[in-house]
């Protein structure tokens, strides 16, 4: 098997700043990792010379609903359009998203994702509703919000048949706090978020095994010094993996400077992308919901909040970097390896032996030139 051996003077290895580092792929797998002196490589090794292009490993979104006018909802055509539109940006690892809906539309939703989980092109699948609070219903149906009832939970479960591998859902609703228990029992990520809860029911969240806050500051109350509400606790317990998006839109570049600077555990950038990212402007739907797309930024046509995102993670990193003041190889790790450790999937998003060959190469200004997947250009 021919080796191909990439170059760079600048390469986000884990654990420390981009340095220069030579990148070994043999198939679909890193084989080795050389830093300061080139490796010894067989006669029929082929190098290719990145310069001083940043060598990333490729990016892993676990909260994404769709994008180049595709969503996961919409079956695997869908899935297809949104996985293409997201690999060009250079995500490859996805985790498919989604929306508040009934009970037997989301059982189909998940069926119908669940061959691409098996078949590696989706890691996963993130059911973000219906259990959230009305008041913070966001992007969702609010006559679709319910408790979470155990039999509901266990029918979507079954029907993911191991794929679905997190929930969000608010806690201050009846019988959260044992569908946090059952959750965390079965492996699956229970995340908080779409939620008004007060900090003594975000405690038992936690103490329940809750352990990711859903794009920290929306669907959620901001921070008052004598009624908390759910942020601090969040940001401040370690045990708490913070999501963020980092778009201009969501959330001002401040106070993502601040949260990043404040999180106690590991923060990681998403996207909360909708059909319309890598898509134009225009009518779009986000679940059972009509949502309009003006400049880039997408609201529900009826209350006007906003839909998720037009977002790619390579745009969230540059943003990370170029408006927010983050060192380059920690937006990137927050992209890449940080989402993979929250995952469970040590095979990804990070560039070391043994790992899948997933990498991004970016220019000077942090735009994605190429993309690997499994060893194969893109």
């Amino acid at each position: 098997m021919t080796e191909r051996v990439l170059h760079s003077t600048s390469v986000v290895l884990p654990g420390g700043p981009a340095r220069e580092a030579w990148i070994v792929l043999r198939g679909d797998r890193i084989a080795s990792v050389a830093e300061d002196a080139a490796p010894r490589l067989d006669s029929g090794a082929v190098v290719e010379e990145l310069g001083d292009r940043l060598l990333t490993p490729g990016f892993v979104d676990l909260h994404v609903h769709g994008g180049g006018g595709g969503a996961f909802a919409d079956g695997t055509d869908g899935a297809a359009a949104a996985l293409a539109a997201h690999r060009a940006a250079g995500t490859t690892t996805s985790m498919a998203s989604l929306v508040t809906d009934t009970i037997d539309s989301l059982e189909q939703q998940i069926r119908a994702l669940v061959p691409l989980v098996r078949a590696g092109d989706l890691a996963g699948i993130h059911l973000e509703g219906p259990w959230l609070a009305e008041a913070r219903c966001g992007a969702h149906e609010p006559e679709l919000l319910c408790d979470p009832h155990r039999e509901d939970l266990e029918r979507l479960l079954a029907a993911g048949e191991g794929t679905v591998r997190m929930v969000t859902l608010a806690p201050e609703r009846h019988g959260a706090l044992e569908a946090i228990r059952l959750l965390a029992d079965r492996d699956v990520i229970a995340a908080i978020g779409h939620t008004d809860a007060e900090d003594a029911v975000i405690a038992k969240a936690l103490d329940a095994g809750a352990g990711v806050a859903t794009h920290l500051f929306n669907g959620m109350p901001s921070i008052h010094h004598r009624t908390p509400g759910p942020i601090p606790r969040l940001l401040t317990d370690p045990r708490v993996s913070v999501e963020l998006i980092a778009d201009g839109v969501h959330i001002q570049p401040a106070v993502l400077r601040m949260a990043i600077e404040a999180s106690a555990g590991p923060w990681l950038l998403i996207t909360d992308a909708m059909a319309a990212a890598a898509a134009p402007d225009g009518a779009y739907r986000l679940g059972p919901l009509e949502v309009d797309v003006v400049d880039s930024v997408a609201r529900i046509r009826s209350t006007g909040a906003i839909a998720g995102s037009t977002l790619s993670l390579d745009r969230a990193v540059r943003y990370a970097i170029q408006e927010v003041g983050i060192e380059v190889a920690d937006a990137v790790r927050a992209a890449s390896q940080t989402p993979a450790d929250l995952l469970g999937r040590p095979d990804l998003g990070r560039i070391q032996a043994g790992v899948r060959a997933d990498l991004v190469v970016l220019d000077q200004d942090g735009v994605v030139e190429r993309v690997i997947r499994r060893g194969v250009d893109l």
